[in-house]
């Protein structure tokens, strides 16, 4: 059974970090709505869902991909580049150790966020961007390399994140919104959206994506390559910076 851990939202996820969009008004009540109905699209299809301890003090703590990233039957602890990010990091420590898999963990000087983590195959494009850093990358190497996977450093700074610019469908090309992807040709296969909250997907199965429902026309381009469309809404934490991925981390067994 695949596992999918999740965290719910702080009652403070209005302050959390921004850094390349203004700030608007973030209502709680709707995120947590809509982060349900995002939980409930994994739960429906028979996924076991686990829910870190809540960290009600942490704004960004909703967005657990950025704390953690499976490689096969390898865990990987990071350490975020936002210094007010890193007290997330004991409760989402506890929730791993009780998965049972081997884990490893990111440490100073190095820095690692989640979010900048795409895996295609047996690639992995990391995100240089202000939230992952040289020494972070060459730790996840180091850690990777033994075990098969070949690191691709990417550079990221027109969006947070490398996965708020760029993922990957199921058959492994890159989609993204140009005018937020760094360089395109970093990739093997890219092919550019017309949307902005297009470019992030989770896949689901085979044939099957998840993405934000504020991107229409990309919903109908992927449908049109014989996808099935799962469309929920995240607008609140958009707003944040934050997109389909970012909301949960996922354990395919």
């Amino acid at each position: 059974m695949s596992r999918l851990l999740v965290r719910r939202p702080s009652p403070r996820l209005a302050d959390g970090e921004v850094t390349h969009i203004g700030r608007t008004s973030v209502d709680p009540a709707l995120a947590q709505r809509q982060w349900e109905a995002y939980v409930d699209v994994f739960r429906s299809r028979g996924w076991e869902v686990i829910e870190i301890d809540p960290a009600d003090e942490q704004p960004d703590g909703v967005f657990v991909e950025d704390a953690v990233v499976v490689f096969g039957d390898l865990i990987v602890l990071c350490r975020a580049g936002a210094e007010s990010r890193r007290s997330e990091a004991p409760t989402v420590r506890d929730a791993v150790a009780a998965t049972g898999l081997e884990t490893a963990e990111i440490v100073a000087p190095g820095t690692l966020d989640g979010g900048d983590v795409l895996k295609i195959g047996s690639t992995v494009y990391v995100g240089a961007s202000s939230r992952t850093n040289a020494d972070g990358i060459a730790e996840l190497t180091a850690l990777l390399a033994p075990r098969g996977w070949q690191i691709v450093a990417v550079p990221v700074e027109r969006v947070l994140h490398l996965k708020s610019g760029v993922t990957a469908l199921p058959d492994g090309t890159v989609v993204g919104f140009e005018p937020l992807v760094d360089d395109p040709a970093a990739f093997a296969t890219f092919e550019a959206v017309p949307e902005e909250h297009g470019t992030a997907v989770v896949v689901l199965g085979p044939d099957e994506v998840l993405m934000s429902s504020d991107a229409p026309e990309t919903a109908a381009r992927y449908e049109a390559r014989g996808l099935r469309v799962v469309a929920t809404p995240i607008t609140e934490f958009e707003k944040l910076e934050g997109c389909v991925t970012c909301l949960s981390v996922r354990i395919r067994d």
